[in-house]
């Protein structure tokens, strides 16, 4: 599970409220019409902006930004692998039991496919595909909270020009009332700020880690695409491997390299037992 959403925002609105301004003063930045216009108008614009169809997939995103990473790409290189050796002692058409045991439809179909003696390059192509149509989608959900971080300070300013408009048609000088414009100045400016802590603070890191996750996958499925095609080339699998672990960085080459390295060891300590 993957906390840091969490603890980023309620640190931020801690250090804001407890730092920034203040307990005492928080009443100060409480203002029910603007936080009407701020909110009201950006959750307007994106409702505006998007079909039903795509907003709707925002009740499934809350789950995303918490799981954590679901990609196991060392797990996944170990299980490719082991299938081109497979596949070299028995032919491609014994694999076709262990597509049926994948839970991930995106690993059965692409295996299936190679299994059905599919062309190569229309194996690529169709998984290509399919790949290219997830990462659009994706992109037009996380556009949600790239455009609700984009639009959030544009009504924030629009309620600070609502304020300043209404404060200065109120204003009469021979009565006094020019002792109001400071209390009245501060209230427009609330509009701004509320717009500045939703765009900064909730909007653009909910894009930013829906972002991330969604290169996660992109690069799991790339892996796994490679992979099945090399399989079905009949590559050798040590040489799979080396390619496969072309795709991930150098920290995770060595963690990888060194966890294969501990297995070693113990499996010859247990033989000399």
């Amino acid at each position: 599970m993957d906390l840091t959403s969490i603890v980023g925002i309620v640190v931020g609105v801690v250090l804001i409220i407890f730092i920034g301004i203040g307990p005492a003063e928080l009443m100060n930045f409480w203002d029910p019409p603007s936080v009407a216009i701020v909110l009201g108008g950006t959750l307007a614009a994106v409702v505006a902006s998007y079909p039903l169809s795509v907003l709707k997939a925002t009740l499934k995103h809350t789950k995303i930004l918490f799981q954590g990473n679901r990609y196991n790409i060392r797990n996944l290189i170990d299980v490719l692998v082991e299938m081109a050796e497979i596949a070299r002692k028995n032919g491609l058409l014994a694999l076709e039991e262990k597509a049926n045991q994948q839970e991930d439809m995106f690993f059965k179909q692409g295996l299936m496919l190679i299994v059905d003696a599919t062309e190569p390059e229309e194996v690529r192509s169709i998984m290509e595909n399919e790949l290219d149509i997830m990462d659009q989608r994706h992109e037009e959900c996380l556009g949600i909270y790239e455009r609700a971080a984009g639009v959030a300070p544009a009504f924030g300013m629009i309620g600070t020009l609502v304020g300043l408009v209404n404060m200065l048609n109120s204003m009469d000088m021979e009565s006094g009332a020019s002792a109001t414009i400071g209390p009245a100045m501060a209230t427009a400016l609330i509009t701004t700020f509320y717009g500045c802590i939703l765009a900064h603070l909730f909007f653009s890191p909910i894009a930013k880690k829906l972002r991330i996750r969604n290169e996660e996958e992109l690069l799991y499925k790339q892996i796994l695409i490679e992979g099945i095609l090399a399989i079905q080339s009949g590559d050798n699998p040590k040489f799979l491997k080396e390619k496969l672990l072309t795709f991930l960085s150098q920290n995770e080459r060595e963690k990888m390299l060194e966890g294969e390295g501990n297995e070693k060891k113990k499996g010859n300590k247990s033989r000399k037992k």
